[in-house]
């Protein structure tokens, strides 16, 4: 007569670990997918900076209209936002051409030095062609999506 003896171990998960087992599994595939198909992610020396003031509308309208989307962008990829109250004392290793009087003013860095700026927020049409303008004087390969 031969024995068989089988080993049962119980295991027990809640439906909440294993909830967090599985959104940890994926976004851990989804970063990693991210930095393999981003060309920019790897050379992040663009920086925009949004300087703007409590208060302002026109702030308040980008963060609407633009502000959402705009770290999924290539132009976000390329050109991540530090945001700026324009209050605030010093600019930290940023070295821009004027001190920025009106809000919102985006400037773009590259290593630190301003390439250019958009003063005011014009809507969201022009806010991305003009930024287009700047990232393509900065780096011409910076990976702008071509129309079809």
């Amino acid at each position: 007569m031969a024995l068989h003896s089988h080993i049962h171990i119980p295991i027990y998960m809640s439906m909440h670990a294993i909830r967090h087992t599985v959104s940890h599994a994926l976004f851990a595939a989804l970063l990693g997918l991210w930095a393999m198909v981003s060309p920019v992610a790897a050379d992040a020396d663009l920086t925009l900076l949004m300087v703007e003031e409590p208060g302002c509308i026109w702030c308040a309208r980008w963060h609407n209209e633009v502000g959402p989307e705009y770290p999924i962008t290539p132009e976000g990829l390329a050109a991540p936002l530090h945001q700026i109250n324009i209050g605030q004392a010093g600019l930290g290793n940023f070295s821009l051409v004027s001190a920025p009087i009106y809000t919102p003013t985006f400037v773009l860095v590259e290593d630190g030095q301003e390439v250019g700026r958009i003063e005011g927020y014009p809507g969201e049409e022009f806010f991305w062609g003009l930024l287009t303008r700047l990232l393509d004087r900065a780096q011409p390969d910076w990976a702008a999506p071509t129309a079809n």
